[in-house]
Parts: structure tokens; C-alpha cells; sequence
């Protein structure tokens, strides 16, 4: 089994320590809300497809599978360069690396909204995958510098109730641009939907060159004395994050139980990919005509699962009991998903259990990270956070084209969705069995 944190790192940890409160709370202001807020828009332009397929595939004669497949492009892209990602950002700095992919990110979201043959659409969601991969291993990895690993759960749960969030502008704002903007300077309403939302992240490319911070000891922001408590809670000396235990990382990555974390992400993320994808059609079959209805309903089950995220992770790190949390969150989730195929006759029913399913699964997302980041030795966190994560992501390729091949060929995403809840079933019993918390002892 994976042991527990070294003692210099769990020294001083324990969330909700009085002493250590506020100067958390100070760095979250500085760095949370700017990358939440890239987060909720890299994660927007990787799911609006989701509401463009509403008008896109009809307008370009694009089938089901098509659709999946275009989306699943999207990771192989993201599978095969996020590991160097990462591993550029741990020598160049998170400053540069995260401006590199928003300017880049920015560019092909953008050029999105001039695709005309499958080809196109093909080789831009590859290019997006490209040069979003590293962003949100990036992220993680990021935040090992500044966080330990009882806070680390409650911190994430911002980037992926942003995700959540992302679903409800996207709802709030895809219908309207489709709707409102169709034909406006000769142009469909889905083309001006990846114009508008894929240029926020090259403005905030730019401001990211002068506001974010390598490192601690690199923040103009804090004291010394901040400094050296946030170095001390980590387990490093001042001014050096991850300077140890080099010798050790190539073993990690020959470690057997590091795949174990990579098939968990895999199962997790397909129930959640499945959801942010789709969700529009899912609505749309409850016998929701309109487009922008669709992307209003689309709100309910994002908005409740944006809150439920932040709550359960929060319980998760104070009662330090991240496997148990994500057992629960993932086998809910998969009960959820499964209701779903008995066709619930009220639209009410139908949205409850996408909520139930949505705050549930995007729940255990979060907590899952907090295990290996605190597992995993400094020096081995940048390249395997991304390997977990792309291993894991590989996800983003299987779902959406098995989901696509299914509906087309059934009409219906019930097959899905067992398979799906099944999937989720099985990461909590391979976690439970193969993962202790990071607090027991081996």
C-alpha cells in the first residue's frame, strides 16, 4: 500500500489549524479566484461543443459519432503532451507555462468558429488538446507549492465546482449567443458562440504575466516569515519546493500502484466528461425542444453540483478521510446514472437525478487528487500528477466516441450509462482495496 506522509510534511497540516488559517487564507485570495476563473474559461471552451452540436451538426451534416469523435480528438492531443507540459512548467515556471497555453488555448478556441468539413473540426480540437494539455496537471501542481495535503481537497474543490460553473455560463450564455447572434454578420449563432467564449483566455494570458508567482519565495506579497511557514508546512526549506528526493522519481514512475491512481482518474472522469458532453442532449431528450430552454435546465443540475463540490470536499479534508468521502461520492454517483435509464416521466425527476449525479461525481474529483499529491515525493509530483492525469484522461477519448457509436446505433444512452455506472462502481472498490489514506500507516 502507499504510506503516509513524511512526518516534516505532516507537521503543522491539520486543517483548520488557528495558527496557519489566516495566512492560507491570504494566499487563497491572491491566487484562487485569477486561476479559477482560467479554469472555468479552459474548461468552457473545451465543453461548449456540448451546446454547439445543438445547431453545428445539423448545420454541417455532422452525425452522432462524428460528434464524439470530434470530441474525443480533443484528448489525444491532451494525452500526449501533458506530461512534457508539466515538466516544463516545474523547470521554466508556472508564469510562463501558463501563459504559453491560454495564448495558444485562446488562438484555436477561437478559430473554431470558421470549421466547415469534419477534417477541420478534427485537426482544431487535436490542435486545442495540444496546447490546453499541461494546464490543469499544471494547476495541481502549482498548488503542491503553496498548500500541504489536508488543505489540498478543499482548495481543488474551486477548480472543479468551476467546472460546474462552466456548465451554467455555459447554459446561461451558449443559448443566447446561438440564439441572438445568429446571422449577424452573415454568421451562424454557434460560430459567434466559439469567437466570444474562446477570447477571454487571450486577455487573460496577458494578465497572468504579472500576476501570478513561481514560487512562495518569489511572492513580493508575504513576508519572510510567511514564507518560512509555508516552506515549513510543506516539509522544505525556505525558497526551495520539490528540491528533494531526486534520486527517487524514476522509480515512482515504475511503480505499479501509480497506474492504480491513473484507471480511479479514468473511471471518475468518464462519468464526468459524460456529463459535461452530454448533459444539452440528455436534457433535450426529456422532451425539451428549444435550445436556449435546454441551456437553462442545463443551469440546475451545474449550479447545485458547483455548491455540493465545495461542501463535500471541505468535509473530506477535515475529517482526513479522502478514500471513504470518494468511495461515497462515486458509488452515489453511479446509482444516480443509472436512475437515469428508467426515463423518469417528470422533467423534475430527471433534473434531481443529473444534480444527484453531477454534485456527486464532480464531488469526487477533488478529493482523489488530494491522495497522491500527498503521496507522491516531491520531486516525483510534476511528471506524475501528469501521468495519472494523462493516463487517466485517455477518458476524454474513450467515452465520448463509445457514447457517440452507442446513441447512434440504439438511439438511446442507456447502454451508456450502465456501462458508465459500472465503471464508477469499480473505482471505488479498487481504491478502497488498493489506496490507504494518506494518515494511515502502511
Amino acid at each position: 500500500m502507499y504510506g503516509a506522509t513524511t512526518s516534516s510534511e505532516a507537521a503543522g497540516v491539520v486543517a483548520g489549524d488557528d495558527t496557519d488559517d489566516a495566512l492560507y487564507r491570504k494566499i487563497s485570495r491572491r491566487i484562487i479566484p485569477f486561476l479559477f476563473i482560467c479554469y472555468v474559461v479552459s474548461f468552457l471552451d473545451r465543453i461548449n461543443i456540448g451546446f454547439a452540436q445543438l445547431q453545428m451538426k445539423q448545420d454541417l451534416g455532422f452525425s452522432d459519432a462524428m460528434y464524439g469523435l470530434g470530441a474525443a480528438v480533443f484528448y489525444i492531443g491532451y494525452v500526449l503532451f501533458e506530461v512534457p507540459s508539466n515538466l516544463l512548467l516545474a523547470k521554466y515556471g508556472a508564469r510562463k507555462t501558463f501563459v504559453r497555453i491560454m495564448l495558444l488555448w485562446g488562438a484555436a478556441s477561437v478559430a473554431m468558429g470558421w470549421v466547415q468539413t469534419p477534417t477541420q473540426f478534427y485537426a482544431l480540437r487535436f490542435a486545442l488538446g495540444v496546447f490546453e494539455a499541461g494546464f490543469f496537471p499544471g494547476i495541481v501542481l502549482y498548488l503542491t507549492y503553496w498548500y500541504p495535503p489536508l488543505r489540498r481537497a478543499s482548495v481543488l474543490a474551486y477548480f472543479f465546482a468551476g467546472v460546474a460553473v462552466a456548465g451554467v455560463l455555459g447554459g446561461l450564455v451558449s443559448g443566447w449567443i446561438m440564439r441572438d447572434m445568429a446571422d449577424v454578420l452573415g454568421m451562424k449563432g454557434w460560430q459567434w458562440m466559439f469567437i466570444i467564449e474562446g477570447s477571454p483566455a487571450l486577455v487573460l494570458a496577458v494578465i497572468a504575466c504579472y500576476w501570478l508567482d513561481d514560487t512562495p519565495a518569489n511572492a513580493s506579497w508575504l513576508n519572510g516569515s510567511e514564507k518560512a511557514r509555508v516552506a515549513a508546512n510543506l516539509g522544505q526549506t525556505a525558497g526551495a519546493p520539490d528540491a528533494h528526493g531526486k534520486g527517487k522519481a524514476a522509480a515512482w514512475f515504475r511503480n505499479p500502484r501509480l497506474y492504480v491512481f491513473a484507471f480511479i482518474y479514468f473511471a471518475v472522469t468518464c462519468g464526468a466528461l459524460t456529463l459535461s458532453f452530454w448533459m444539452p442532449i440528455m436534457i433535450r431528450d426529456f422532451g425539451v425542444g428549444d435550445v436556449v430552454q435546454v441551456s437553462l435546465y442545463s443551469v440546475i443540475p451545474n449550479a447545485i453540483g458547483a455548491l455540493g463540490v465545495l461542501v463535500i470536499a471541505r468535509m473530506a479534508d477535515r475529517n482526513a478521510r479522502h478514500r471513504s468521502f470518494f468511495a461515497a461520492c462515486t458509488i452515489g454517483g453511479a446509482i444516480a446514472l443509472a436512475a437515469l435509464t428508467t426515463h423518469p416521466s417528470s422533467l423534475a425527476v430527471a433534473l434531481a437525478l443529473l444534480s444527484v449525479a453531477t454534485t456527486l461525481i464532480f464531488s469526487a474529483l477533488p478529493i482523489f487528487w488530494a491522495m497522491p499529491t500527498a503521496m507522491l515525493p516531491p520531486a516525483a509530483r510534476a511528471g506524475g500528477i501528469a501521468l495519472i492525469s494523462s493516463v487517466g484522461i485517455t477518458s476524454g477519448i474513450v467515452a465520448p466516441w463509445v457514447i457517440g457509436q452507442i446513441k447512434t446505433a440504439t438511439g438511446s444512452m442507456d447502454n451508456a450509462l450502465y456501462i458508465l455506472s459500472g465503471l464508477l462502481a469499480a473505482g471505488a472498490v479498487v481504491l478502497l482495496a488498493g489506496v490507504r489514506n494518506a494518515q494511515e500507516k502502511a
